[in-house]
């Protein structure tokens, strides 16, 4: 979920960059569908609220592309009618126009330098029992099985007592996350020795495919969460949360309000991964800079994790 470096603006400042117009533009003439300036505030405003995604203006043609797909399969005419559909509240079609809009790039072992930090920061945990890891964001898979396979190569065998929460919102994308295939392009990161302990080829797939191991696949347990949420339906605390370029996708109100969410789901001396081009400065409440995009919880977000680590 959340794959895409977007405005910060927030939706009114961005809404002002851009004012409705209900006119179509010379190029939407061209178009398959009617598809207004008015149209296009209105799905900004829907993916908002529905995903705390800020679309800048400049998506407008993303938006057209990925949801007149939306039409084609319903049978809509306009985008003007589609949006109606959507508003009305069908949950089918509101989860399937969301995962329309949510971007998914993602590879093995994508931001390769957090993973060595995460075996030196799990190694003296080995001996104190389970080990739970949120990834909240996981996509298609790829960044939780590498979390797997760090984990599984720190300890030298796959540990049944290490835990790993894989989420997003998009649930297609879950869907191919559970299944564990992978096509020879989306291996190609992989080292050919993990490729060999970790993933089975053959077993009818097509050429050059392969699936992860089951026993692999066994520490991971996939959800379908929005990080809007008023409540996640699990409990911590979380030895580790990744949540990689994932905050470039929200306003920075909306930033603060899932950082502040994170803090009593974390162990007090937790630590928060990052995405490369993500900063914090504005919760400087909440995390401070442990190395290179890795984040700890501040003396006073300790506090408060302690309190929730004891309820």
């Amino acid at each position: 979920m959340y794959r895409s470096n977007e405005s910060s603006k927030t939706l009114a400042q961005a809404t002002a960059v851009a004012p409705c117009t209900t006119h179509p533009t010379t190029h939407d003439h061209e178009r398959e569908f009617l598809f207004t300036e008015q149209d296009f505030e209105r799905i900004r405003k829907l993916i908002y609220e529905r995903a705390g995604i800020a679309l800048s203006p400049i998506k407008r043609d993303m938006v057209y592309s990925r949801l007149a797909r939306r039409l084609r399969a319903t049978g809509i005419r306009t985008f003007g009618e589609y949006v109606r559909y959507v508003e009305q509240g069908d949950p089918a079609e509101l989860e399937a126009f969301t995962n329309s809009l949510t971007t998914n790039l993602t590879s093995f072992f994508r931001e390769e330098h957090h993973f060595p930090l995460l075996q030196e920061f799990l190694r003296p945990r080995m001996q104190k029992g389970n080990i739970n890891i949120w990834c909240s964001a996981s996509s298609t898979g790829e960044e939780p099985y590498s979390i797997a396979m760090a984990v599984a190569e720190l300890y030298g065998f796959i540990p049944n007592h290490v835990k790993i929460i894989a989420s997003d919102l998009d649930t297609n994308v879950l869907d191919k996350a559970r299944q564990g295939i992978y096509s020879p392009d989306r291996l190609a990161k992989v080292p050919e020795e993990l490729l060999r302990k970790y993933f089975l080829r053959g077993h009818g797939m097509p050429e050059g495919h392969a699936q992860v191991r089951p026993d692999l696949q066994a520490l991971l347990t996939f959800r379908q969460i929005n990080l809007l949420d008023a409540t996640w339906p699990m409990r911590g605390p979380f030895d580790a949360i990744f949540c990689r370029n994932v905050m470039i996708y929200f306003d920075k109100p909306t930033q603060y309000r899932i950082l502040e969410k994170f803090v009593p789901f974390m162990a007090p001396d937790g630590l928060l991964f990052a995405g490369h081009s993500e900063s914090f400065h504005h919760a400087a409440d909440l995390f401070k800079l442990r190395g290179k995009t890795v984040y700890a919880l501040t003396e006073n977000a300790m506090q408060r994790a302690c309190r929730s680590e004891r309820r």
